[in-house]
């Protein structure tokens, strides 16, 4: 089993080092090339890590460029989300931001070219009897009647289909390659579609637009990728990819290269059924901290170097590896806030406590560490009254015997502070407990009582110097492991209800000055962090990021 003293596999790595040394490559250069449709999710992540890591790793380039070939489905809005996720992840594209659209004329040429040369065609079929003539896995397709145009006849009609004198679905361009093929993307793909649709970077300037397989490889030819890693589902697409660079004239002929993606538990990473969660308000748009997206992780408080550390973690193969458990990624996230976030009481669901021998103008001030292994956190001020808050999960009236928390008649030591003893139970007319009336021993700051033990100790906020804020406690959006795996069943009924739970909180005032983007242990409750969007002074919101039990590392232990 892979642990964080051994490598996880990366044979792509592996295999451009080896070209590297041998000579067959000088200069690696690859590309995260997203569909600017939607935002990116942590199966991008690991894309991401991939082409950035390895041009990193090997004194190479990266180029960040969006394949635009779809206008009705595209937005700037995706594209300026995209550019921030891959910058906030730690990584710089080579040069400037790229779009496929930047190359459209070229690819228009080439597309004359191949009509000239007898390897392309206009199409006058509708797109349902396109699907019927390419035949199925089983059947040969059989040639369009209009496979045998002459050369000026198909040139005359791709100029008008670009001048946009035919309606959509009317016409389209395709590659005249083999209807035979076992290959089914080898027969006579589609190469240019009508789309009367204004482009996000060129306007109203084409009523055509480019097949992704058409785009692809020719945009790598252009900018001089080596290595064009992209994932399994692409590899029966990889003989049209080298078909197009064999017959058109392009620069340099790149090299595809394809891994298994990432499948996570409890988790969908298909674009589709994610903007449906955010038409249908199912989620507070793509950032939602319940969504597996980038902007959503960093919401709900996973850092960069944690996700960095999880597709690390999880490595690169060609096999499908199957489902990776989700405690991996909590994993990543959990051990990197352990050293670095900073420590901080907070009550979540608060029960008040009145200390009777204490006096009402009393007040002490301890000097708490930031975190208990850093000397280079600063202090933290914790001040101390008559007047506290306790979590409700703290205090029990008819406690078992392994209760070791509060309960009427025993004690229990307050954090940094205190040991106090319960004496009186205070409750509503609907028999609620409302407060608890305890005694302090005043000889056990810093030290044991005398003659007993008590093996409690709980978190406190002072009610006094508490800072009210918004508590958010996010759990896995679905309640299986594969949402989407029965096809007979809507995704939308795994949905776990419970995913999102709010909590009016109360914490200690070194909380009070957060900034949005600011992550916390709060003590005893787990990771925290401020919302990027909602949080301010004076109105604080915080996000539950992961909890503090780590399963997977027990899951290491094991194997």
């Amino acid at each position: 089993m892979t642990n964080e003293t051994t490598p996880a596999p990366n044979f792509i790595r592996n295999q451009v080092r080896d070209e590297i040394e041998g000579g067959q490559v000088t200069k690696i250069v690859t590309r995260f090339p997203p569909e600017p449709n939607g935002f990116l999710h942590i199966g991008h992540a690991k894309s991401i890590c991939l082409n950035f890591g390895l041009a990193e790793q090997m004194g190479g380039e990266c180029h960040l460029r969006f394949d635009d070939t779809n206008p009705a489905k595209e937005e700037q809005a995706y594209i300026d989300a995209i550019k921030e996720d891959v910058s906030w992840l730690g990584f710089k594209w080579a040069g400037p931001v790229r779009f496929a659209s930047d190359y459209f004329d070229q690819l228009y040429a080439w597309a004359q070219h191949l009509i000239r040369e007898g390897k392309a065609y206009v199409d006058d079929l509708s797109p349902d009897e396109i699907r019927e003539y390419r035949g199925t896995l089983t059947a040969p397709g059989k040639p369009s009647p209009y496979r045998e145009r002459s050369v000026e006849e198909n040139l005359d009609l791709l100029e008008r289909m670009s001048l946009g004198e035919f309606g959509e679905s009317e016409k389209v361009l395709r590659a005249k390659i083999d209807m035979a093929s076992p290959n089914i993307n080898l027969r006579d793909p589609i190469l240019y579609r009508i789309r009367h649709a204004s482009h996000h970077q060129t306007g109203d300037k084409w009523k055509i637009y480019p097949s992704y397989d058409f785009t692809h490889g020719q945009s790598d030819a252009i900018e001089g990728i080596t290595h064009s890693i992209c994932t399994l589902e692409f590899e029966d697409h990889r003989p049209l990819y080298e078909w197009f660079l064999d017959n058109l004239p392009v620069p340099s002929k790149p090299r595809q290269i394809e891994f298994a993606r990432l499948n996570l538990d409890y988790t969908l990473t298909s674009k589709r059924k994610l903007k449906l969660l955010v038409d249908e308000q199912i989620v507070d748009g793509w950032d939602d901290p319940r969504m597996p997206t980038i902007s959503g992780m960093r919401r709900r408080g996973y850092t960069p170097a944690s996700i960095r550390k999880f597709c690390e973690m999880i490595g690169v193969t060609r096999a499908d590896g199957g489902l990776v458990d989700i405690a991996m990624l909590t994993h990543a996230i959990r051990s990197d806030l352990e050293d670095n976030a900073p420590r901080a009481m907070c009550v979540l669901k608060p029960l008040k406590i009145v200390l009777t021998n204490v006096a009402e103008d009393h007040e002490e001030v301890y000097d708490v560490p930031g975190h208990p292994a850093r000397d280079d956190m600063a202090m933290r001020k914790v001040p101390f009254g008559r007047e506290l808050y306790i979590d409700q999960d703290d205090f029990m009236e008819d406690a078992p015997k392994k209760f070791f928390r509060l309960a009427p008649g025993k004690e229990v030591r307050l954090r940094n502070s205190y040991v106090i003893r319960c004496d009186e139970v205070v409750k509503d007319d609907a028999g609620e407990v409302v407060e608890l009336r305890c005694s302090v021993d005043f000889d056990t700051l810093g030290k044991n009582p005398e003659g007993r033990k008590v093996k409690g100790v709980v978190h406190w906020v002072s009610a006094t110097h508490g800072v009210p804020m918004e508590v958010r406690l996010y759990d896995n959006l679905f309640m299986v492991e594969q949402p989407d795996r029965d096809k007979d069943v809507d995704f939308l009924e795994h949905l776990n209800k419970e995913s999102l739970v709010i909590c009016q909180a109360i914490g200690e005032p070194s909380l009070a000055n957060a900034a949005p983007e600011d992550r916390f242990q709060f003590e005893r409750m787990g990771y925290f962090c401020a919302d990027r969007h909602l949080s301010k002074p004076g109105q604080l919101v915080f996000n539950r990021t992961v909890g503090l039990k780590d399963s997977w590392a027990k899951i290491k232990q094991k194997g």
